[in-house]
């Protein structure tokens, strides 16, 4: 397993972090690229949208939706039985988990392309999909002998978080507007990896950071941001099999069921969960899933699934 080249930007941040040196992205900057890599992946997948939508695809969403709600289900025990959380942490780390993110199905992708694997174009409407079931079961189980979720707030955050408005629009921009997005794709589409390598740079100080904050449970919850993962992964591949997708697709969605949000669903529970404590959650998916996956999980994934599967 070779180290990607991108990924050796988000290395490079993590020992900056380390080491204290003076590097610092400015936020404006650090936004910016967000946006771009949101918008990238979202016109690449509508522009092959508008040339794949049928009733096999349709199919395949249906499934990749309850994949979505089957994830944090699987957390959940986990994270109560053997972590000994109580109710509500653990419902809150089993969403985080259930959900996904973009930022490692960026690395993904950057990964596939680079190994020439090909992978169905249509993914990121999979990757919208995945967004949020895991927060509404995720709810669910915190509030099953409980109330005072607000519900409005929370449906808000779901659907209107910077993350979903991107994505989703540009997957619609990229269906409808087909080919004429070439006008575009010199921005979002030649500089994809070069902005996704400098987004991996503030990620590496990001995740650095956040190993300090593990607190006392950073065993379990070291050992958990590891184990899950590939619980996911494994799950994730079964699926894609069942889907009959290709090489490329069946390590994109075991990565999609690896990886964990930092960012969407601790949006949305902030707001529909106010007394929650989300730093253990986001601590465990920045600072040790997210690594893992970028570094060692991704060539994993596709190191098996290409050995024993397509091999």
């Amino acid at each position: 397993m070779t180290l990607d080249v991108v990924v050796a930007f988000f290395v490079l941040g993590a020992l900056a972090q380390l080491v204290r040196a003076e590097l610092e992205l400015p936020k404006g900057l650090y936004q910016s690229l967000v946006i771009m890599l949101l918008l990238a992946i979202g016109l690449k997948g509508g522009i092959a949208l508008s040339q794949h939508v049928n009733l096999a695809l349709l199919l395949q969403a249906g499934a990749v939706l309850a994949f979505g709600f089957v994830l944090p289900l699987l957390a959940f025990p986990l994270l109560k039985s053997i972590g000994g959380l109580d109710r509500l942490n653990a419902a809150t780390i089993a969403a985080h988990y259930g959900s996904v993110s973009v930022a490692t199905y960026a690395v993904a992708v950057a990964y596939l392309e680079s190994q020439n694997i090909p992978y169905e174009p249509y993914f990121p409407l999979f990757v919208a999909l995945l967004e949020a079931p895991a927060i509404a079961v995720g709810l669910w189980l915190a509030n099953r002998h409980a109330s005072g979720v607000d519900r409005r707030a929370m449906l808000k955050e779901v659907m209107l978080n910077q993350g979903m408005v991107l994505l989703l629009g540009g997957l619609v921009i990229g269906w409808w507007a087909g080919e004429r997005t070439e006008r575009v794709m010199p921005l979002f589409g030649d500089l994809f990896h070069g902005v996704l390598a400098l987004f991996l740079l503030a990620m590496g100080q990001k995740a650095a950071a956040r190993w300090r904050e593990l607190g006392q449970d950073a065993s379990f919850l070291a050992s958990f941001g590891v184990a899950m993962p590939l619980v996911g992964a494994l799950t994730g591949a079964a699926l894609a099999v069942m889907m009959n997708l290709s090489q490329g697709g069946v390590i994109l969605l075991a990565t999609l069921g690896a990886s964990a949000s930092y960012i969407a669903v601790p949006a949305a529970l902030s707001a529909a969960l106010p007394k929650a404590d989300l730093g253990p959650a986001i601590t465990a998916s920045l600072g040790v899933t997210f690594p893992f996956n970028v570094m060692v999980g991704i060539p994993l994934y596709s190191a098996l699934i290409s050995g024993f599967l397509f091999g």
